[in-house]
């Protein structure tokens, strides 16, 4: 019997996987979005970085079997964050680190949606 060999997992910067520097620029955009959120709302140069980092999360972190879940998650997570305006007080913060995590999350959205929709097309 031949034993099957694991694909090698493909390495990017240092040579860690490329999913670890996935999971990486994600947490860190969270923790940039609820920091910046705080104290800088609506900033453009803050939305352009997380929206790059969510370019990257996309092309780097899901899988295809995580597609289906990514993808309701975000879409609930953009649905939903405009409700919190409705809070006094906390109401405007909370809207203003949800807005940057739509901005985080949907570029991601946007990709893995795209590749669904590809892979679909493809028949597999």
């Amino acid at each position: 019997m031949v034993a099957k060999r694991k694909p090698k997992a493909k390495t990017g910067l240092l040579g860690y996987e490329l999913h670890v520097i996935g999971h990486w620029i994600f947490l860190f955009g969270i923790l940039l979005a609820i920091a910046l959120g705080t104290t800088m709302p609506d900033k453009k140069f803050v939305a352009s970085v997380l929206a790059l980092f969510g370019i990257a999360i996309g092309l780097l972190n899901i899988k295809t079997n995580e597609t289906h879940n990514f993808l309701l998650a975000g879409i609930a997570l953009i649905i939903s964050s405009q409700s919190f305006k409705f809070i006094p007080i906390a109401g405007p913060t909370l809207v203003s680190v949800l807005q940057y995590f739509i901005v985080l999350v949907a570029p991601a959205v946007v990709i893995v949606s795209l590749l669904a929709i590809y892979k679909v097309a493809r028949g597999r």
